[in-house]
């Protein structure tokens, strides 16, 4: 091999090398910001496809376009009524500016770091100023859709001004005056869970129970009353429909009476000897059994047909 070969070889290789060095590609997910010893040059680039740079000199620092995740620690956060409470959040962000963010924070990592700092200071700064009601909910349920009435769901759910949405919105909004000097656009804030610390379970299962307990205590109450009045009614119809069958049946009873007086006297009046010798029978058989002893004078008006007998 000649030296004009090798001197081909080693141009060409150079030629690739400072190709390689001067283009560069960018795809869709990525922006790049062009520094030149450690200073930026230029806007950021955007647009995916091929670009060029000064070889060695330049260098290329992307970062992502797409939305970013950022997910915190829980921490424990007292509400404005002294209550105690895990808040664990989470968010979604954006590099806005890659050039002030390549000035501020350099990578992801750090900005990770930055916007743990801001939004769990928020975070805390918001649950602070509230209480632990409007940090739970996110709106005035409508007693419409409770299975419980209307009256007892208002007693029991306390009305809130703000909720739980508007919060994190507050959060977003408070972290993102400090993000944007970072390049860094905050687009959603979410608290991703809430739980009560022991002592506060505590407290928040006794008041639950109470107010369940309450509202048994009514609805028994209410059942009891219910129930007194049920059988008052029943008593009442029940003398009613007694005193109806008893004076019907005095009616009855006077009727049959009357048609039996009027028999009675038919009968004296068609044979009244007949007649007498019935009601004496009547009157043996209710005053005289098989163990039963009479004494008797020989004039008894019983004993006149017993000796006619004879």
């Amino acid at each position: 091999m000649n030296i004009k070969m090798i001197g081909s070889i080693i141009l060409v290789l150079g030629a690739v090398i400072v190709l390689s060095s001067t283009a560069y590609t960018i795809d869709e997910t990525e922006q790049v910001i062009i520094t030149q010893f450690g200073q930026p040059v230029g806007n950021a680039v955007t647009d995916p496809g091929i670009h060029f740079k000064i070889p060695f000199i330049q260098m290329v620092n992307r970062f992502d376009k797409r939305f970013l995740e950022w997910d915190g620690i829980p921490n424990q956060v007292p509400t404005r009524d002294k209550r105690f409470i895990w808040v664990d959040t989470y968010a979604r962000w954006r590099i806005d500016d890659p050039l002030l963010f390549l000035e501020r924070v350099r990578d992801e990592r750090t900005a990770q770091n930055r916007l743990g700092q801001i939004l769990d200071g928020e975070t805390r700064n918001a649950v602070a100023r509230h209480d632990l009601v409007e940090v739970v909910r996110s709106s005035n349920r409508d007693p419409a859709e409770i299975l419980l009435d209307d009256e007892e769901e208002t007693a029991i759910l306390e009305e809130i001004e703000v909720g739980r949405d508007a919060i994190t919105r507050e959060i977003r909004a408070a972290a993102q005056a400090s993000a944007t000097d970072l390049g860094i656009e905050i687009l959603d804030v979410r608290l991703k869970r809430i739980n009560y610390v022991e002592e506060v379970q505590r407290d928040v299962f006794a008041r639950m129970i109470a107010e369940r307990q309450r509202v048994a205590e009514r609805y028994r109450s209410e059942g009891e009353g219910e129930a007194a009045r049920i059988d008052g009614e029943r008593q009442r119809e029940l003398q009613r429909i007694q005193s109806e069958a008893y004076s019907t049946a005095e009616v009855v009873r006077g009727q049959a009476d009357g048609e039996a007086t009027r028999i009675y006297a038919a009968a004296y009046n068609r044979d009244a000897e007949f007649y007498a010798f019935l009601k004496s029978l009547e009157t043996y058989e209710m005053t005289a059994d098989a163990n039963s002893i009479l004494i008797l004078t020989t004039d008894s008006e019983l004993l006149r047909f017993m000796k006619a007998k004879q």
